[in-house]
């Protein structure tokens, strides 16, 4: 499965000395995502993506929240490439790699 989308990036609110950004999967995509994933057996409902921002392609996990949306971790590496801020929108695609 293959999607694309914008989103903001975000910090991670939760410590204030927290260097963790990511970006939200609209809650209509996420729904989509928890119909064919088969999240890992330990990992809180994680789901293994290849992301792609620009020139930037990497593998991780997308994480469920409270709210029903997934996230997307943003690798500093990639954020440096991409110039990707706090509040910035980013156009962002995700191969479902657990379906």
């Amino acid at each position: 499965m293959h999607i694309e989308f914008d989103a903001e990036v975000y910090r991670w609110q939760a410590r204030q000395d927290s260097a963790w950004y990511f970006a939200e999967v609209p809650e209509e995509l996420s729904a989509d995502i928890r119909e064919i994933a088969e999240p890992f057996a330990r990992g809180f409902g994680a789901v293994r993506v290849q992301a792609q921002i620009g020139g930037s392609t990497w593998r991780t996990s997308i994480f469920p929240g409270s709210s029903g949306a997934y996230s997307l971790p943003l690798k500093r590496s990639v954020r440096d490439a991409e110039s990707l801020e706090e509040g910035t929108t980013a156009r962002i695609g995700l191969d479902v790699l657990d379906a």
